[in-house]
């Protein structure tokens, strides 16, 4: 098999080389791959390899990844922002083969159709991106079948487990305040609604990373000897000739997974370099990326100059434009089963390895089985000032297709709060769909190890419409539940810190009694109130792990990095394939849309390269 954490001897040029084996990255090298075997591909990974690990194939362990002492994701440590309380947030990105595929929430979400056409690009509209949306995937959902792929490698489905319960519950509160049940929310027109959300899980409830699914089949069938793929390694730049086209590049390996030394402690990793002969593809994510293309010469000349770097490409949108969508969430106490959330698995009750070796009937479940992309109404806008209402009329109300928020709700309590009892919770988590601030993402020097000048923006916008929105979302959501027969008070620790007497303060209800839905009426907030949310929101609001931008494709007059075909400005044989090259964000959270961007990156590049390319959906070779 293929996949090496030490390049072999005799491995010194290949025809492409792909930085990054993320959600993109593993698609373009399986899609290649597979057009022509005879193609020499080599795909570097930073993390380790994802075949078969339990905590990634096993959809209820995803939030193992989010532990810092994880391998499977990479910390990137922020400055520190005034907008978020003084906070230093950190952003997790995927970390091992698969990318964040590997590690995500595998919530199946599509970008809107005006998400596509916002991107103002020839070959990336709606329509003209709706042939590889589908060409990914194998749907096993509701809907209209000719907006979705029946025979791709990504199998979509509930993963054989959902609870009914409070499903049906959440959708008959939503739907008392006006938000109707929607059979299909990722059909590209759909919006303003609750979703039955599917997974990209498979039906037997394994999770569907780019890896297993356009990767290890290549690699373990014998048909394909020239896909090389090296994991625990680093592409620390690109190497161009005088012509200035990438003709190879240096690389590292992890120093996590090198033996602990009193040498290895105190230096950096010695490096390497392989010859490229035809492509060189940067996909290393929305947060290396640009970091790659920096130490390559490429970006803006202050930053490159003050990191001692020659000036190869003057491209100061590199790093520029950082997008996240902004995550709050409030959980809540229920008169649910333990059989209907997975507190007893989040809290270590039953553990990973009593899990899987019982075969827990839990192990396919992302908890989150009912979700949201849904916006204010005119009226709600209004009442959150002015200027929001400025916004919200020349940016939403006449363009329905554009959700404001999106919001799930999930079955079990992240907390490690020792105050908090045992019990059955559910959390309403809100994200923010169009956030304006944006942030920026830099190298600080030439060494690959060096803190990078990251600043997340949350908050930064004008007029705060931003944090008005997930006030707006805090309110929409807690009444939600609060309608749902199951909903039995709130978790104070995650919620604001209400001023004494509020009438929103937190409240505990019996769990043996019922709970009278029909009584249940709108809580008045006060403006001590609002502030009250506004100041949990700075002390709460992180990252959805949903960065793009920062590469974007743009005319170069227009801060852009690549052209329509990915082609990186002012060098050639350089394109960049992964959500960095998104110029608009989207109305969903992203994995769908990276994957899609691997998808139309791989048939660029294979019509290029002269390639016969099937638009069907499953892996070929010819």
């Amino acid at each position: 098999m293929g996949i090496y954490t030490k390049l072999p001897e005799d491995l010194k040029e290949v025809d492409i080389v792909i930085a990054g084996g993320g959600s993109a990255g593993c698609i373009v090298a399986g899609r290649l791959a597979a057009a022509d075997p005879g193609l020499s591909i080599l795909l570097i990974e930073w993390g380790r390899n994802n075949y078969n690990d339990p905590k990634v194939v096993n959809p209820i362990f995803f939030l193992h990844h989010l532990v810092p002492a994880n391998k499977t994701a990479h910390f990137y440590q922020a400055n520190r922002s005034s907008q978020l309380a003084d906070r230093e947030p950190v952003v997790p990105a995927g970390g091992t083969l698969g990318g964040g595929s590997s590690i995500n929430f595998m919530m199946y979400t599509r970008a809107q159709r005006a998400d596509f056409d916002s991107w103002n690009t020839p070959g990336w509209s709606a329509d003209e991106i709706l042939p590889y949306l589908k060409k990914i995937e194998t749907y096993h959902g509701p809907g209209n079948p000719s907006v979705h792929g029946y025979d791709g490698p990504v199998q979509v489905s509930d993963g054989g487990f959902c609870c009914k319960r409070s499903t049906e519950g959440l959708l008959q509160a939503a739907r008392a305040l006006g938000y109707p049940e929607i059979t299909d929310l990722q059909d590209l027109d759909s919006s303003n609604g609750w979703e039955r959300w599917l997974r990209t899980v498979s039906p037997e409830g394994k999770r569907q990373d780019t890896a297993h699914t356009y990767i290890h089949p290549l690699l373990q069938d014998g048909k394909h000897p020239n896909l090389h793929v090296l994991v625990e390694h680093k592409v620390i730049r690109v190497l161009f000739d005088p012509n200035k086209r990438a003709r190879g590049v240096e690389f590292c390996r992890n120093p996590e997974f090198i033996p602990v030394t009193p040498l290895a402690a105190t230096t950096e990793p010695s490096t390497e370099t392989i010859a490229v002969r035809k492509l060189v593809v940067i996909s290393s994510g929305s947060c290396a990326s640009p970091a790659v293309l920096e130490r390559s010469g490429i970006g803006s000349p202050e930053v490159l100059n003050r990191a001692g770097i020659p000036v190869i490409s003057d491209l100061p949108g590199v790093g520029h434009d950082y997008q996240d969508h902004n995550l709050n969430e409030s959980s809540y106490r229920t008169s649910l089963e333990p059989d209907e959330t997975a507190d007893d698995i989040f809290n270590g009750r039953v553990s990973p390895e009593d899990a899987v070796a019982n075969k827990h009937p839990m192990l396919g479940w992302n908890t989150i089985d009912v979700a949201a992309k849904y916006r204010p109404t005119d009226e709600e806008a209004a009442q959150l000032g002015p200027e929001f209402a400025e916004a919200w009329e020349r940016d939403f109300r006449d363009k329905p297709n554009r959700p404001m928020m999106l919001t799930g709700l999930r079955s079990g309590l992240l907390s490690t709060n020792s105050s908090v009892p045992e019990g059955q919770y559910a959390a309403m988590v809100n994200y923010t769909a169009y956030p304006y601030s944006r942030g920026r993402i830099h190298i600080t020097s030439a060494s690959p190890f060096a803190p990078l000048d990251f600043s997340v923006g949350f908050f930064t916008d004008n007029h705060d419409i931003d944090i008005k929105k997930l006030l707006w979302a805090y309110k929409k959501a807690r009444e939600i539940i609060r309608r749902t027969e199951f909903y039995r008070g709130e978790v104070a620790s995650t919620h604001p810190k209400f001023p004494s007497g509020s009438a929103a303060a937190c409240i505990e209800l019996p769990l043996s009694t019922s709970h009278d839905t029909s009584s249940v009426k709108d809580i008045v907030y006060t403006e001590k109130d609002d502030k009250a949310i506004e100041q949990f929101l700075r002390e709460n609001t992180h990252t959805t792990w949903h960065s793009l931008g920062t590469n974007k494709m743009a005319p170069r007059q227009e801060m852009g990095v690549v052209d329509k075909d990915l082609n990186v400005y002012g060098v050639s044989g350089l394109k960049v394939v992964d959500l960095s090259i998104a110029p608009q964000n989207v109305g969903g959270n992203t994995n769908n849309t990276a994957m899609v961007i691997g998808e139309k990156g791989a048939e660029i590049i294979a019509r290029e390269l002269g390639l016969q390319f099937s638009m069907e959906g499953r892996l070929v070779s010819n």
